[in-house]
């Protein structure tokens, strides 16, 4: 039976973590602090939970340079459940904006006699006319979880009501793996009359199963146009479950950043928001459920309510402080390694890593072809086919690497192929070993 240290896993989640996180895990469960029982045992509304909570907290707003002016919740339900959560949210949020345009125009309309009837009734009258004709949501589709997303928002609100603003398959034969020019997006234009054009831009960073990255924020989402009245930006939100915690982020340029634990921060069982508290009572207020309903859109659970969450500091249900404890520590640990350098530590070292299995991969490129175009290959997630993606031939590469004790390296079963996952707790060592089967392999064919 091999021991921990035997093996090396790419596992695209739930991933590998750092074994020293595991060995104080083990700890822990059974005798945290002290207390004589283990921390999957303590309330989670005891002054040790809430420390495990500000603690996570205060090392992810480290390593993230997060301002001051955003707020950190941990939920339950995974990224999918997200895909809800970001609908039910930014759709009540801009129905709200809108509700005090039109209750302001309307107010000044029905008193200077331009208007008839009362004020609640052309209110809605005018909302119900801006959400059929107006409501949108811009989804860039880069890859499957993207492409969910943007279901799941169709599924909720219509798909009349979500813009695919790019569809990467369209300039790539009908397949994921590379991201056209923004100059091709066909994003919702904004409205002069103050106000976005849609309620949300939406995507996802680092897409798993196809192994593309954007490799920077999205330059027309930067600034707004030159004749825009609005001074807002975007409200942009970006699904990072993949590649958090593995590359520097200027968390001022989104509204909302969004992640699973289960890839680089933690164990399955939480999800990490960040959001800025102008979207958050008591800054901005979000539509009623009445109001909702009275516009045929959904109203979410209030397990996936931002603003619920925020008010309860995380806490409104029982949430799993283990999961928490276990994601604090593994962000903790990079905090005290990197020091100042804070994640770009850690980004060098994931740029070191993807560029030692690229380089093998090219090297023999009659044997292997990388997948996604290399503009947008993915630092997190190296898919690649070998021998043309020859079905004998793919076997036998995972069943050496099993040998060699490097697991995990299918490809997701919707596209095949291999898929080696480069999480943050993969060690250089582990990259290092994959390089070299890379090479044996290629050199025996």
């Amino acid at each position: 039976m091999p021991s921990r240290s035997d093996v090396h896993y790419f596992g695209a989640g739930p991933a590998p973590l750092p074994t020293a996180v595991l060995e104080r895990a083990a700890g822990a469960l059974l005798n945290y602090k002290d207390m004589g029982i283990g921390i999957c045992e303590i309330s989670h509304r005891s002054p040790e939970a809430n420390q495990v909570l500000a603690d996570a907290k205060q090392s992810l707003t480290t390593l993230l340079d997060i301002p001051d002016d955003y707020e950190i919740l941990f939920l339950q339900s995974g990224g999918s459940g997200e895909f809800s959560a970001v609908v039910y949210h930014m759709v009540a949020l801009w129905v709200e904006r809108r509700r005090l345009r039109a209750e302001e125009d309307l107010r000044t309309a029905i008193a200077d006699g331009k208007t008839e009837g009362g004020l609640e009734a052309n209110v809605l009258a005018r909302l119900k006319k801006e959400v059929e004709e107006e409501l949108k949501l811009d989804y860039l589709v880069t890859g499957s979880w993207s492409l969910k997303a943007s279901q799941e928002a169709a599924r909720l609100v219509g798909s009349k009501h979500v813009n695919v603003a790019l569809d990467a398959r369209e300039a790539n034969g009908g397949k994921f793996g590379a991201i056209p020019p923004e100059s091709d997006w066909r994003l919702t234009p904004r409205i002069r009359e103050g106000g976005s054009g849609s309620a949300l831009v939406y995507y996802c960073d680092n897409e798993t199963v196809d192994g593309v990255e954007f490799p920077s924020f999205p330059q027309c989402l930067e600034t707004l146009p030159e004749d825009a009245v609005d001074n807002d930006p975007p409200l942009v939100v970006a699904d990072m479950s993949s590649n958090f915690i593995s590359r520097k982020v200027d968390v001022k340029k989104y509204a909302v950043i969004f992640g699973g634990a289960q890839k680089n921060v933690g164990n399955t069982g939480i999800t990490i928001v960040i959001v800025h508290k102008s979207l958050l009572p008591p800054a901005a207020r979000l539509a009623s459920p009445d109001l909702l309903r009275q516009l045929n859109l959904p109203v979410g659970p209030v397990t996936l309510d931002w603003p619920t969450i925020a008010k309860n500091n995380s806490l409104y249900n029982t949430l799993p402080i283990f999961d928490v404890w276990v994601a604090g520590q593994v962000m903790g640990d990079l905090v005290q390694t990197f020091g100042a350098k804070k994640i770009a530590g850690q980004e060098d070292v994931s740029i070191q890593k993807a560029k030692l299995l690229y380089d093998a991969l090219e090297r023999y490129p009659q044997v292997y072809r990388i997948v996604p175009a290399k503009t947008v290959r993915s630092r997190m997630n190296i898919c690649f086919r070998v021998c043309g993606g020859d079905a004998d031939k793919e076997k036998a590469f995972l069943a050496g690497a099993e040998k060699s004790g490097l697991l995990g390296l299918k490809g997701h079963r919707s596209v095949g192929g291999i898929r080696a996952s480069n999480y943050n707790a993969v060690p250089l060592e582990g990259a290092q070993k994959l390089a070299e089967y890379l090479e044996s392999f290629a050199r025996a064919q």
